[in-house]
């Protein structure tokens, strides 16, 4: 029974961006270029991909396992049981669960359809997963994409929803999905870059009736304030019940209230300080955002930074424009490390 004294003992306060600091660094002892990982709430481990290969690192990011796959890459991980591993590559088919314990593949999915030749050997690029569910969106080699709704009691396929086409940017396989148990709702995004900019779509589904419930377009509906300032990227605040998205050419972060939806809600979130307002807002680069505690770090190539809710706004229920604060994560030396392609809380 040590181990759980051990464990409030050494585990460090609450993630506060504010104050956050580099502790550790996790590189795997081979094929050590890290392609995704899976940052764990409820027990505080990280499970690494790195090629084919599979490391779950413990609450003390101390190495405990490695899984080799069939894989050669593995693009996507992500844990949907205590011992279970849901991956996929772009350069494969279908979703693969796979033991940590033993190493073994324990199951695969593929999409199939009889009254349809197109669905054949269908990539897996995002993965999401609630309490009885998994939920994978699949690509046909022509652009033909949906999102599979798993049993997990049953391991088997129990709905497709949001077939779509693909010749089109708000038509693209969901890149992003995100499942809200308090709202019973499925969020999946895409963002495609290219020559004339960003471009990108966030569609929001009931699993149960199949339906789409919101959407919007960018360009496209919705851009009534900001026509031609596409995001980049988009993620969900799941404390909160809120959407977040980053432009991609002023680099603004605008919040969206979940429960209280339209046709343009965002409201873009302003610097307090007047010597940081045009710090990092040039838009060009590599953006993310991720939320987590009620708070959104937002990574520009290299730099980290934070925005969160002030203590005086703390108890209000809507975000208005000066409701969040921003501050740097991260040291100068820091952002020299390289460009941030993904952000986790855990």
């Amino acid at each position: 029974g040590i181990e759980s004294q051990l464990k409030s003992a050494l585990a460090p306060s609450q993630l506060n961006g504010i104050d956050a600091s580099l502790v550790n660094t996790v590189r795997p002892s081979s094929e050590a270029v890290v392609s995704d990982f899976n940052a764990n709430d409820s027990d505080g481990s990280l499970w690494v991909a790195h090629g084919g290969q599979i490391s779950v690192y413990d609450w003390n990011l101390s190495h405990t396992a490695t899984v080799r796959t069939h894989l050669d890459y593995i693009t996507s991980v992500k844990r949907v049981r205590p011992e279970i591993a849901a991956v996929c590559s772009l350069s494969g088919w279908g979703l693969h669960l796979y033991n940590m314990a033993n190493g073994s593949r324990v199951d695969s999915f593929e999409w199939v359809d009889p009254t349809d030749v197109r669905i054949y050997k269908a990539r897996v690029h995002a993965i999401a997963d609630s309490e009885d569910s998994i939920y994978a969106s699949y690509e046909c080699q022509h652009g033909e994409n949906c999102v599979l709704r798993i049993d997990k009691s049953a391991m088997k396929i129990s709905s497709e929803i949001g077939r779509m086409t693909g010749n089109s940017a708000k038509n693209m396989v969901p890149r992003k999905l995100a499942f809200l148990s308090e709202m019973g709702i499925l969020v999946g995004s895409s963002v495609t870059s290219g020559a004339f900019g960003y471009s990108g779509y966030i569609r929001i589904w009931d699993p149960r009736t199949r339906e789409v419930v919101w959407e919007t377009n960018e360009p496209g509906s919705g851009r009534s304030s900001r026509f031609g300032d596409s995001f980049a990227d988009v993620a969900v605040d799941y404390d909160r019940l809120s959407l977040f998205k980053l432009c991609s050419k002023s680099g603004d972060l605008g919040v969206a209230d979940l429960r209280k939806l339209s046709d343009d809600p965002w409201v873009y979130l302003k610097e307090k300080n007047l010597s940081m307002r045009n710090v990092g807002g040039n838009g060009s680069g590599n953006f993310v955002v991720c939320c987590y505690r009620k708070q959104a770090f937002v990574g520009r190539e290299g730099e980290l930074e934070v925005w969160s809710r002030t203590v005086a706004d703390e108890d209000e229920g809507t975000a208005s424009e000066e409701s969040y604060r921003r501050n740097y994560v991260d040291k100068a030396e820091d952002s020299e490390r390289g460009i941030i392609k993904k952000i986790e809380g855990g």
